[in-house]
């Protein structure tokens, strides 16, 4: 069977591939956590400055695609500054998740009573220190969901990284491809292998959601 062929030749160079993709997921996006908190807390805040800057962030990029923005910032990155291949696809998808982890993370603070900031706060505690304490810990496990499906996306969304010279898991596939004139094979190979680190992924979250059912059970 070719597609098995496929598999077996490609042992030397799509697990590899597979890891790196996996590594430039995981770092992107949490960079993309640290960006999305960020501007979230621009959104919710009341300066009229910082919200307004987090609305044109999100605004740009869910408005424009993703391949796009990859090659903006790549390279625009590239006159400025040199970065290597990793990095720059790294940042440029950080940049692009942090929009949408922005809002998920800013529709759960605001889904938090405001009567528990302000029973902190007629406790003593300080702003940053409520929110630290009480508000930011029930944020993050209502947004576990849609993050999970964010990170899906992510893990997905970076295979466009290819077409600024990456090999990563889908770049690595596009050469197979061409050296071995078997397209199709090829790319339902490289889909297995997307295919098993999505459930990966989903094993993972699903996991962390026991996790956080259990410890809220406790308190």
């Amino acid at each position: 069977m070719i597609i098995f062929d496929i598999f077996l030749n490609t042992l030397d160079v799509f697990p590899r591939a597979a890891l790196l993709t996996l590594q430039l997921t995981v770092t992107s996006l949490i960079l993309g956590c640290i960006i999305g908190l960020i501007f979230a807390f621009f959104r919710i805040s009341s300066s009229k400055l910082l919200n307004y800057l987090a609305t044109i962030y999100i605004g740009l990029i869910r408005g424009t695609p993703l391949i796009v923005q990859i090659a903006i910032l790549y390279f625009g990155m590239a006159s400025i500054v040199t970065f290597s291949q990793f990095w720059a696809g790294a940042l440029a998808l950080a940049v692009h998740n942090g929009a949408y982890i922005a809002e998920i993370f800013r529709g759960a603070i605001q889904s938090i009573d405001k009567g528990q900031m302000e029973a902190a706060r007629s406790l003593g505690m300080s702003y940053s220190l409520a929110m630290h304490k009480i508000i930011l810990p029930q944020a993050f496990k209502f947004s576990i969901p849609p993050l999970g499906n964010q990170f899906i996306i992510g893990l997905k969304d970076s295979s466009l990284v290819a077409y600024v010279g990456m090999a990563e898991l889908w770049g690595s596939g596009l050469s197979e491809a061409a050296s071995n004139f078997r397209q199709l094979e090829s790319y339902i190979v490289v889909g297995i292998y997307y295919l098993a680190l999505v459930m990966l992924f989903s094993f993972l979250l699903k996991q962390l959601e026991k996790r956080m059912s259990l410890d809220s059970k406790t308190v």
